[in-house]
């Protein structure tokens, strides 16, 4: 049976009768709703404590829905972290009750409005998929580490030191797609996707984002949209599309087969990790290697110069 509101928070109540986590030889107990805030908390943190990550490999943040055990974790963290800008809409109802008494951080909410992309779907709100420019996710990953270090003063030299070698991660992937993208030639630089998780790293890169569902995966696909779309891969004879983790290639297969009945082959160009990242312990499960799969799959798909393994080699071979 689906947990109405008056569940979630009758069960945040009951929770919150638990003990909260200590300083103890765990250390400090964070829960992150993406991995992608939790790998930059893991690698700040470090030794220091542990982090819980409640969306895996292949979650769609826009619809995940937090558990009764989701809520035990989150109210007996010392901190919760969520990105905010209505990524995790089904949640934030019940984490904005949360932060009136625990210590729950959105992260994403304190970049500045003017470097935001208007959320065509929701006036007054703004495109989440921040992540997807690694010079902004910098950012986002700065505001990361002054929770952190709000919660441990007493480690915040250790932590910004982390932050600093983390952060100088994502300016080398920065560097690398910017030089992958380029190497694409200019009428090829037309990326079509599953939903429009990618406009952020289109206007880092100087590539047209085209998706087929809106900026949310709950969004519907109109028939009108799947046509227009078709039009434009048989008119400007775009050969590759991307299909994402996280989102059902249904909508893309429909894409590929309305060209093909047009005379126009389209082929899948690889799949994109859009809002999650790879399977644990992978390279690709980290944030650096979800970002460098993704701008060596793209760029080498259109026709760009790119090393078979990634930036660094990491990449799994056959991606």
């Amino acid at each position: 049976m689906p947990l109405t509101r008056r569940h979630l928070l009758a069960s945040a109540t009951a929770a919150a009768l638990l003990p909260r986590a200590a300083l103890s030889a765990e250390g400090l107990s964070v829960v992150a709703t993406t991995g992608m805030i939790a790998d930059a908390a893991t690698a700040i943190l470090g030794e220091a404590g542990t982090v819980n990550a409640l969306m895996g490999a292949g979650v769609d943040p826009h619809s995940f829905r937090q558990t009764r055990s989701d809520i035990v974790a989150m109210t007996r963290a010392e901190l919760t972290l969520w990105h905010g800008l209505y990524l995790e809409a089904q949640m934030e109802e019940f984490l904005t009750a949360l932060a009136r008494k625990n210590t729950v951080v959105a992260v994403a909410d304190t970049l500045d409005r003017d470097r935001l992309l208007s959320h065509a779907d929701y006036e007054g709100r703004f495109d989440p998929h921040v992540w997807m420019a690694p010079e902004l996710w910098s950012d986002v990953v700065t505001a990361i580490s002054a929770a952190l270090q709000d919660a441990r003063p007493d480690l915040a030299a250790t932590f910004q030191a982390r932050t600093v070698d983390y952060q100088t991660t994502i300016a080398r992937l920065h560097d690398y797609a910017r030089t992958a993208i380029a190497s694409v030639p200019e009428e090829a630089r037309v990326l079509v996707t599953a939903h429009d998780a990618f406009s952020y790293f289109g206007r880092a890169y100087g590539m047209e984002v085209l998706g087929i569902q809106g900026i949310s995966t709950e969004s519907e696909a109109g028939l009108n949209r799947i046509r227009d779309l078709v039009d434009t891969l048989v008119e400007r004879k775009i050969s590759a599309v991307f299909v994402e983790t996280s989102v059902s290639d249904r909508n893309m297969r429909a894409l590929i087969e309305g060209a093909a009945s047009r005379g126009h082959e389209v082929r899948i160009g690889g799949e994109l990790f859009s809002d999650a990242m790879g399977e644990p312990g992978t390279y690709e499960g980290t944030y650096p290697g979800m970002i460098d799969h993704n701008v060596t799959t793209i760029a080498g798909a259109l026709g760009g110069t790119v090393p078979a393994r990634g930036m660094d080699g990491k990449l799994a071979a056959g991606l």
